[in-house]
């Protein structure tokens, strides 16, 4: 008999609960239909601890009137993301419910507000990278991202928005994640000239479609973007590199280099990360290899020219600073290597003119060496009289002038350069 009155008991609680629960709900419902976020979170609060007792067309109204109400609340402004995340919340919570009873009464409005959000945190997120709140604009591209895990972008621009946040720890967490997933970004895009204007225009496939269809263009094109996936890898080693661990940064690049090969930059970071690790054989290496698939490129002949130099082989450093300005007759670097290059020699040629005594001998050789060294300071002067024509404010270059002309005694020209480098001191 006992047993019976407590089944009894608990039957009346429950039914006591649901009524509880229903009144609440209701209320929260025509609360939040006047706007009152307020009370329709008071009425929530009163059941949260009961909801997971309650029958399951309960537990999807409650779960879907309180992702309303947060997502209301981000409308709002005050902690935006925290409530698009309780929001999001209880719509996943809300289609599950309904998907394992078998309803669908919330579920096609729950879906429609996460895209929602989604499209709103993202606009939120293009607007903070514009205002270089870029911490902000990961977070929110993260959330999307989170929503619409199909969509990868959204974790791409994410990564983007973290590095130029320079927040590179969460960067590498998205990098690597994109990496895992084998993302490449490529998409089609579809291009029609405009017939009237004679402008190529980008339109959505089918509406470029109709429009050829109906006259107003022609020349239908089509075309692939370039994969991003070489540029997550190459973000992924130099992230490393940066952390300092250039042994992970060698292997993200070079794994890169597999799935693009012919990219330039990408044997460019690799050579880069060498230097770092002053494996400057390994550098010369690479940057040769760039030369044989981009052999038209000034940098990578001026790049070579300074390693080499700093090798020790500097005629064939000349070579490759000729080259450079060969490719590229206004590359001013390559200009101010090859006179720092020549003048180089200089050191040597001084030193042995003051370890010399006052015998004939040693005059002669003295005299020699003037010369040797004044015929250096003349192989110099056309590379910085360059760089003057390139730059006409270059301080080295007009310094070095002034002291090469008054060593050699050309006293007009070590004049001009006295006057032109007072007036820009």
């Amino acid at each position: 008999m006992k047993k019976k009155i407590f089944i009894f008991s608990a039957a009346l609680l429950i039914s006591s609960l649901s009524i509880a629960q229903k009144k609440e709900l209701r209320d929260a419902e025509k609360a939040l239909k006047k706007g009152s976020i307020a009370e329709a979170k008071s009425a929530l609060q009163s059941i949260e601890s009961s909801i997971s007792s309650a029958d399951d067309r309960f537990k999807a109204q409650y779960y879907y009137l309180d992702g309303k109400l947060n997502y209301e609340e981000a409308k709002k402004g005050g902690d935006a993301d925290a409530a698009y995340q309780e929001a999001v919340e209880s719509f996943k919570s809300l289609i599950e419910i309904e998907k394992e009873s078998g309803s669908e009464k919330y579920t096609g409005e729950a879906s429609q507000l996460i895209q929602t959000i989604s499209a709103d945190l993202v606009n939120s997120a293009v607007e903070d990278n514009q205002n270089e709140d870029y911490a902000a604009a990961a977070k929110k591209l993260y959330m999307a991202y989170q929503l619409d895990t199909d969509n990868q972008d959204y974790l791409y621009f994410a990564a983007s928005s973290a590095v130029n946040g320079e927040d590179f720890d969460t960067a590498l967490e998205y990098y690597l994640k994109l990496k895992e997933l084998g993302y490449t970004g490529e998409a089609t895009k579809y291009y029609a000239t405009n017939k009237e204007t004679g402008e190529r225009e980008e339109l959505p496939k089918d509406q470029r479609d109709l429009m050829v269809k109906a006259g107003t263009h022609n020349k239908p094109e089509e075309e692939k973007t370039e994969s991003r996936f070489p540029e997550i890898v190459k973000n992924i080693a130099l992230i490393y590199s940066q952390q300092g661990d250039n042994e992970k940064a060698i292997e993200a690049v070079q794994e890169a280099r597999k799935v693009d090969p012919e990219d330039v930059n990408l044997l460019m970071t690799e050579a880069n990360l060498y230097i770092k690790l002053d494996q400057k054989d390994k550098f010369r290496e690479v940057m040769e290899q760039a030369i044989q698939k981009d052999p038209n490129n000034p940098m990578l002949y001026y790049n070579l020219g300074v390693i080499t130099g700093e090798q020790g082989d500097k005629e064939k450093a000349k070579e490759y600073y000729e080259k450079s300005i060969e490719l590229d007759p206004k590359y001013e670097a390559s200009y101010m290597n090859m006179a720092s290059l020549i003048l180089g020699d200089e050191v040597a040629i001084v030193d042995e003119m003051n370890s010399l005594g006052t015998s004939k001998a040693d005059n002669e050789r003295y005299d020699e060496l003037k010369k040797k060294r004044e015929d250096l300071y003349r192989d110099a002067v056309p590379y910085l009289e360059k760089i003057l024509e390139l730059n006409p404010e270059s301080l080295d270059a007009t310094k070095t002038l002034m002291n090469i002309y008054g060593s050699i005694g050309d006293d007009d020209k070590y004049k001009e350069m006295k006057d032109k480098l007072d007036s820009m001191q």
